[in-house]
């Protein structure tokens, strides 16, 4: 008997950057705001059910679109009520998640200026397609 075996691959269509501060989530969106000329604001929680228990962890988001070329902007708190979204990356604090298109130029500006908040230890991009868990990053 022939055997058909389906592949499935996500559509990982997004540029994710990973950063490492000690801010809670509201002054590091405030520093942002401030730093990049952005409006982030608060959304509601990210909701993913972990293991076979159905308990659900709960992980702060925020949104900010940006209106002259509609990139949607998201910052998720990695360390949530009881786990982390990207267990692998546990010294990320943050994710900057950017769907849509955006200029390699305007991405290298973003980070630089991520950077430079004092309170900012680092901001790097990340291949979303070699994490284990990336699909905890499709909402």
């Amino acid at each position: 008997m022939n055997r058909t075996t389906l592949k499935f691959e996500l559509d990982l269509d997004f540029v994710l950057l990973a950063v490492t501060s000690q801010l809670k989530d509201y002054m590091f969106c405030f520093k942002i705001n401030k730093q990049l000329g952005t409006d982030f604001c608060k959304v509601t929680d990210l909701e993913l059910p972990f293991n076979a228990s159905d308990e659900i962890f709960y992980f702060s988001r925020y949104f900010f679109l940006m209106p002259e070329t509609e990139t949607e902007l998201y910052i998720i708190a990695n360390k949530g009520t009881e786990g982390f979204l990207v267990p692998e990356m546990k010294k990320a604090d943050f994710f900057l998640l950017i769907r849509n298109y955006i200029d390699e130029d305007d991405l290298k500006l973003i980070i630089s200026k991520l950077n430079k908040i004092p309170e900012v230890l680092v901001a790097v991009e990340v291949d979303p397609k070699k994490l284990k868990s990336k699909e905890n990053l499709i909402f």
